[in-house]
């Protein structure tokens, strides 16, 4: 892929998630903002866009085998990965988060309050997350999985109750966008996940262990936003 400033961030993650590190160095939001292009992306960073893009062309022209590509995929492995990734993480860290911040607010919250918020934002996230993804496993995958299957065997697609798939979507991406901003402030109220130098193991884990969490969102809203949901829409506009 040859990119250009009028690319969106979003379109090149998805052709090669390798980009991502580069955006991530430069605070530029490749999953929930990821539709501005890269032009505008800079511009609001006062970023030079030439040096932008000779450091993605860089990274993009590097051998690297170990990342799947994403935008190759049938949408409903696509989907599954998703599921079977990102969702299962998302459920078993949860409960390992809570208790820590329980703990680390316990012991560490008077000297430093910014504890109590950041376990405030991240309990918020997280019963959002958990509802968020049950939608997306009881509706609005089965329907894209419904999609994949139709289309394959040339069969008639039955219109589901929503209409068409992008009112869904459209709420998702809406709640994406609130969980996005979620760990935005929690990013800010740790200082990027850096603990204070007299912070314990469990303080110095509870950081790393949000950090991979917020990582680990990044990708799974960009699988979504960036391929899964356009593909899937224009995948459903085939039946009309």
């Amino acid at each position: 892929m040859t990119i250009t400033d009028h690319n969106t961030v979003g379109e090149i993650v998805a052709q090669d998630y390798r980009t991502a590190a580069v955006f991530q160095s430069f605070d530029i939001d490749f999953c929930c903002k990821g539709n501005h292009t890269l032009r505008e992306a800079c511009e609001n960073k006062h970023l030079d866009v030439d040096v932008m893009l000779a450091d993605l062309e860089h990274v993009m022209h590097q051998k690297d085998d170990s990342t799947p590509d994403f935008q190759s995929w049938p949408l409903d492995l696509l989907a599954d990965y998703i599921e079977k990734t990102h969702h299962r993480y998302v459920e078993k860290t949860i409960p390992v988060l809570k208790q820590y911040l329980v703990k680390v607010c316990k012991v560490h919250g008077k000297r430093y309050p910014e504890l109590y918020e950041i376990a405030d934002q991240f309990n918020a996230a997280a019963a959002e997350l958990t509802s968020h993804m049950k939608k997306e496993e009881l509706i609005l995958f089965p329907y894209i999985r419904t999609l994949v299957q139709a289309r394959f065997h040339e069969q008639f697609l039955q219109r589901p109750p929503f209409g068409t798939i992008q009112h869904p979507i459209t709420m998702m991406m809406q709640e994406h966008d609130v969980e996005g901003e979620r760990f935005r402030k929690i990013a800010m109220l740790s200082g990027s996940y850096t603990p204070p130098p007299d912070a314990c193991t469990t303080f110095t884990v509870t950081y790393s262990t949000l950090k991979q969490f917020e990582g680990d969102l990044h990708r799974h809203i960009h699988l979504e936003n960036n391929i899964l949901f356009p593909n899937a829409i224009a995948l459903e506009a085939t039946f009309a």
